[in-house]
């Protein structure tokens, strides 16, 4: 099997509930996008919501990778830069890659179809991601491409005495 990807897809309804269902069972697993289990999806939806403004401005585009059923299995979002001496390089927000979908290489074609999403902005020129450290999240970046550009140590504390490192990643594209 292999996942379809879209960037910039139409956000209605049912495509809201499945990034949101994403997302909060990815938090729920352990993956590192912004939440510590457990939580619902009450808890995720104003992250979401503030993601899908964005898209809804122009500043961020969303980008996502549907299994054989047209169920939502990964998603990541691309968010530009504001500010006029950054604009040649993009962030790359929340990746992620339903649980259930893991161990069969959805996450390397995800930041595939992110590479090839950047690669079709004109003028973009790179891909910067922040992982969480203490999960070899690092380690999958690196053989996507990535390498480590910057580690700010114990600036991530996902529970009282568990810092983890907030490791800068970046992807050169040209």
């Amino acid at each position: 099997m292999t996942l379809t990807f879209t960037l910039d897809p139409v956000v209605g309804p049912t495509l809201h509930a499945g990034v949101l269902e994403l997302w909060t069972d990815v938090s729920n697993a352990g993956g590192a996008v912004g939440f510590v289990p457990p939580v619902t999806r009450d808890d995720v939806r104003p992250s979401l919501d503030k993601h899908l403004a964005g898209v809804a401005e122009g500043t961020c585009r969303l980008l996502v990778g549907r299994d054989g059923d047209g169920t939502v299995a990964a998603a990541a979002f691309l968010a530009h830069n504001t500010h006029r001496l950054q604009r040649h390089w993009l962030w790359a927000y929340t990746v992620m890659v339903h649980p259930r979908h893991q161990g069969k290489g959805f996450g390397r074609d995800l930041m595939a179809a992110t590479e090839a999403a950047a690669r079709s902005i004109e003028g973009i020129d790179a891909i910067r991601l922040t992982c969480r450290g203490g999960l070899g999240l690092e380690r999958f970046y690196s053989s996507c491409g990535y390498k480590e550009v910057g580690r700010v140590p114990g600036a991530i504390r996902v529970a009282p005495g568990d810092d983890r490192d907030d490791i800068v990643m970046l992807l050169p594209l040209h």
